[in-house]
């Protein structure tokens, strides 16, 4: 995870940022640590802000505190989350007039992995434009093939992935909606 160059500053930045959530839901270190699928120890390191977190972790704990990505991200225009086969760079983060949240995401999938994303909450809409290279994306039960210039939506209420094809690296650009009142719901 990184901020341009300040990773530690937005390391500790997520660590309060989880914190503040679960103490504001009333969970416990334990519960929240269960709920996410990850161990009690590695959330205690998260929240201090020692341990750097992959994007996949980071998606469970937004599933698990029912909060989009961006929030645990504080929103900040530029931060960066990795996970084995794909980085994910915020380049945006806003509210609409009607509470919808709206994230984009600049995405490099690495070929030879196939990236899988839990299901969110309802309404939430992910947008895919394929910027360079060509990759399957989509719900995993329909995976579809986009190449340089196509684009792909799906309702991510159900597992989801992202996959570049050829043993290339594919760029994308990823808008994901969440109504408002809707929360990542899983690991993504």
């Amino acid at each position: 995870m990184s901020d341009l160059g300040d990773a530690e500053t937005l390391t500790a930045i997520v660590g309060s940022r989880v914190r503040a959530l679960r103490q504001e839901r009333g969970l416990s270190l334990a519960a929240l640590a269960a709920s996410a699928g990850i161990g009690k120890g590695s959330l205690s390191e998260i929240e201090n802000g020692v341990r750097n977190p992959t994007l996949g972790t980071l998606y469970a704990l937004a599933g698990a505190l029912a909060t989009p990505l961006a929030t645990l991200l504080a929103e900040r225009v530029g931060s960066e989350v990795r996970s084995p086969g794909i980085t994910a760079r915020l380049l945006d983060a806003s509210r609409q007039q009607d509470g919808t949240l709206v994230e984009t995401y600049a995405l490099v999938l690495e070929p030879g992995h196939l990236h899988r994303s839990g299901a969110h909450g309802d309404g939430v809409v992910e947008h895919l434009l394929l910027t360079e290279g060509s990759a399957r994306a989509g719900r995993l039960d329909d995976l579809r093939t986009v190449t340089t210039g196509e684009s792909v939506t799906w309702v991510s209420d159900a597992e989801h992935g992202y996959q570049a094809l050829e043993g290339r690296p594919a760029r994308a650009v990823l808008v994901i909606r969440s109504p408002h009142g809707t929360s990542t719901q899983a690991s993504g």
